[in-house]
Parts: structure tokens; sequence; C-alpha cells
């Protein structure tokens, strides 16, 4: 069988990183006598104290907040004092080294490999009337300092600019745009925002425009769109090409990025949390992991049972690491045809230790994905964040996916198109690497 050019990069890099791999633990292994065991008890011990003081840090307040702060600090510091005062920084960093030769050509073999991509882009015609409706307050007036309004009414489109001072019903405003014969819907502003006309956009089957104008704008990311300068994104109006992609329903409310309950659909209730986000979490966070306003969580995950969690995070399609949680994961494909779940629930130090050693293996962190997903609690209402929006919805809350629900139209031009990054994955490495795997299918789904 003759093999692409890509199928012989992907092979060479795939063997690449074997070879680094062994010669990490081959450093290591030269380095034993004492010197390689203690640099590998020292290394994990590290990382469990690390993990041990951002619990207590997290979990308490006062002067065990103040001494978790201490152990997580000290814990990296003393591991690099202790490399360096005893000779070990030659090994560690031979080892390290390798380690990371062998995940940048492991992942890059992988990518190879795999043909399958999301988001295929297709023709599409100029809108004639196209109506964007802007919030001149999001992302700290991202709207103005962009000229946003003026170069999207060069493009010819028709700008609906909201009052600050008032509370608009966008959704409202989308439609009656619809009814005065609108033929695209944009938004410049958050995710919460893009979300709900998003909905009206895709009931009346219209291409919908994102301008990444709010703080975060994680769906303008995954899209690969210039969150930089939001201002790019109105090239879509005149040299635009349209994407097919799913949209997140949960209790009949659209969402575009996450929903999340537990921790941080509690921490984001409070009024103070969007003009403090770190002192707030950091205020609330010892009740709700320990205390009184601790909460607990039942869910069903297609026909899985998920029992006392306190965090859990569903996706419009998942993310390609665990650590969306946190804010900083990214989804390879918007496309899929199904929810990301990530659950959380650690009890105390030991737990957080295990997490930060096992990662997605840790009995603390369940990663699933699924097309049904409904979440309970003890209570008549729960606390829900929606794409970052702090919501109180009735139990039990129920989400699920839309595919292929949501036109959107992209610039031909997305500087923020990446290949996703996949998950290592050493068993195909090995065997693409002596070549008995064969590259994917098309239609094969990723591992």
């Amino acid at each position: 069988m003759t093999r692409s050019r890509g199928d012989v990069v992907a092979r060479l890099l795939a063997r690449c990183a074997v070879l680094a791999a062994v010669g990490a633990v081959v450093v290591l292994l030269l380095a034993l006598g004492a010197d390689g065991l203690l640099i590998i008890g020292a290394g994990l011990l590290g990382l469990i104290v690390c993990a041990t003081g951002v619990w207590w840090f997290l979990a308490h307040r006062g002067a065990v907040r103040l001494f978790g702060a201490f152990v997580a600090v000290a814990a990296p510091v003393g591991l690099l004092v202790l490399f360096t005062h005893d000779g070990f920084w030659p090994t560690v960093l031979a080892s390290s080294l390798c380690w990371g030769a062998a995940l940048t050509c492991a992942r890059a073999a992988l990518r190879r490999s795999d043909p399958q991509r999301s988001g295929r882009a297709a023709a599409a015609p100029r809108p004639r009337r196209p109506v964007l409706i802007m919030n001149p307050k999001s992302g700290d007036g991202k709207v103005g300092r962009f000229g946003l309004v003026e170069r999207a009414e060069e493009r010819g489109a028709r700008v609906i600019l909201l009052d600050p001072s008032v509370q608009a019903d966008v959704a409202a405003l989308a439609r009656e745009a619809v009814a005065e014969g609108a033929d695209l819907l944009g938004v410049a502003g958050g995710d919460g925002t893009q979300a709900l006309v998003a909905t009206v956009a895709a009931e009346h089957d219209l291409p919908f425009l994102v301008i990444p104008a709010g703080t975060r704008n994680h769906f303008a990311m995954d899209l690969g769109l210039d969150r930089s300068d939001p201002a790019r994104c109105l090239d879509a109006l005149t040299d635009g090409e349209e994407l097919r992609v799913d949209l997140g329903d949960v209790a009949g409310r659209a969402f575009v990025n996450t929903v999340s309950f537990g921790v941080y659909a509690d921490v984001v209730q409070h009024p103070e949390y969007r003009d403090d986000k770190a002192g707030t979490a950091l205020s609330v966070m010892p009740d709700l992991l320990v205390g009184e306003g601790m909460r607990r969580l039942d869910a069903r995950v297609d026909g899985t049972a998920l029992s006392s969690q306190q965090a859990l995070l569903v996706s419009n399609n998942p993310y390609a690491a665990p650590d969306a949680l946190a804010g900083g994961g990214r989804r390879p494909r918007l496309d899929g045809g199904e929810l990301g779940v990530l659950a959380i629930r650690v009890e105390g130090a030991a737990q957080a230790a295990d997490l930060a050693v096992r990662g997605s293996k840790s009995t603390g962190l369940t990663v699933m994905t699924a097309q049904r997903v409904e979440v309970a609690s003890h209570e008549e209402e729960m606390p829900v964040a929606v794409d970052g929006e702090a919501l109180r919805m009735a139990t039990p809350v129920v989400c699920s996916l839309r595919p292929g629900a949501l036109r959107v139209l992209v610039p031909r031009d997305r500087p923020g198109v990446v290949a996703p990054s996949p998950r290592v994955n050493w068993r195909r490495l090995v065997d693409l690497a002596i070549g008995h795997a064969e590259p994917p299918s098309e239609g094969e789904t990723r591992a």
C-alpha cells in the first residue's frame, strides 16, 4: 500500500517520541544508585505536598490558609534547592528535556496520523440585511475601542447599540430584527449574550456572526476567531464562509460553551464576583468545599450515575483536556454531536494530592461524553452558571445537544484556528512507530 508523505512523517515523529521517552527513562536509570530514586521520590513528594498546600489554601481561612500558601510555594522551591545543591540538576534537566521532546513529537505524530478535522467551512453568500447587536459595556468597552459600530455600518450592517443603563431583552431585539427582514444576526458581546441571540438565529435557520467583544470569548476562540482584534470578524460580512456547529440546551435555554453546577455556579451567584473574581472565590470557597454551604450533586450521564459530586461541568462538545474546569481548555471540534462531562469530588488533602499525581485517572475526577445529562440536588432550585451567567433552575436540570443547529458565518482568514492537540496514547504511538497502525479513516472516532 502506498503511503503518503504525511504518513511517513507521522511514523518518523512516533519513532522520535518513543526514543525520547526511552531516553528519559535511561537517564534516570543511569543515575540510579541513590540519585535516581531520590529524584523520582522527591519529585512525587513535592507534587503531593504542593497539592496539599493548595487544598489547605482553598478550603480554609486564617492561619491554615496562610500555612497552605506557604507549603504550596515552598514545595517546588525546595525541590529546586535540593536538585541544585546536591548536583542533581543535570540529570533532572536531561530527563525533563527528553520527556518534553517525547510529548511534543507524540502529539505531532498523532495529529498527523489523524486526518479528521471539524468545522469544514462552506461557501456563503454575502448577507444583504445583516443586523448586529452590540453591547458597549462588554469587555471593558471593546465596541468603542475598536470602532465596531462604524466598521460594521461601512460593511452594510444595521447596528443595534444597547443602552448600558437599561436591561435589554436581546432575544426579543433579535426576533424583532428577523421580523423586519434580517438575513443575518450577530453579536458583539460576551458568550452569554452570544447564546441568547444564537438561539433566535437557529430557530430561523439564519447565519450567525460572532464578534468577540466580551472578556474571555471562549466560543470565538474555539471557532478560531481573532480575539485580540474583534473588528477582523466583520470581514465575514463581505468575504465569509459558513460553519455548521452544535448548540447546547439546558432546560430549554441554549448555551454555546458550558453549563456549570456546584462550586463555580455557587461562586458566580455572588454580586461582587463580577468586580472581584479572585477575592470573591477565595472568600466563599471554604464554605463551599468543607463548610455549611457545601453542596452535593447527583447526575445521570446517559446510563451512568454519578453521586455526591462537588462540581460538574457540561460542555457543548468535549474539551481536549480536563483543565476545562479551570478555564484553560479548548474544544477540538464544535460539531461532534456530543456533550462533554467533567465531574469533581475532592473532600480532603489526600484526594487533592491523588488528583495532582494521577490526573484524569484519579477517583476524584470523572471525564465522560454523553447525549443527555440530568443533574439533581436536594433542593427545589439549584444555582447554575450558563456560559458564565448566574441563574437558578428548577431541579432536575436536563442538558442535551442540538447537533448542527447553528450556522456560523466566519471570515476566511481565521488566525486562531489550530490543529487540536490529541491525548497521548502510547500504545497507538508504539504501533505507529513499528508500522502496525494505519491512520484512522475520516469517519473514525478519535481515541
